[in-house]
């Protein structure tokens, strides 16, 4: 058993966890952010009153929901953006860079 928490110390499995947990809250408040907020404002200006999502057209018989993929992009961009910056402003990247001998 103390090997176990040997391991979990010295590789950041528990700070893994922590980042994994917060990961997934950042993508539930991103999400809702495209949803209920950037979809209806683009619908608008895009002239769709369902939002963006209801953003598609015909295509030969199918039909070509391009809004439903703008949004998931917009969802995807944010979230970049927010652990790009996070990791930068709390200097993460600096954990993993090597030590010089």
């Amino acid at each position: 058993m103390s090997g176990f928490i040997d391991f979990v110390r010295k590789q950041g499995v528990v700070g893994l966890a922590v980042g994994f947990i917060l990961g997934a809250s950042v993508a539930k408040v991103v999400s809702s952010l495209v949803q209920d907020i950037i979809q209806p404002i683009l619908g608008i200006i895009l002239g769709g009153a369902g939002g963006l999502n209801a953003a598609s057209f015909s295509f030969f018989g199918a039909t070509v929901k391009y809004g439903s993929f703008i949004a998931a992009l917009i969802d995807f961009l944010i979230i970049a953006a927010v652990v790009y910056y996070g990791v930068k402003a709390l200097r993460l990247d600096k954990l993993d860079a090597k030590k010089e001998s």
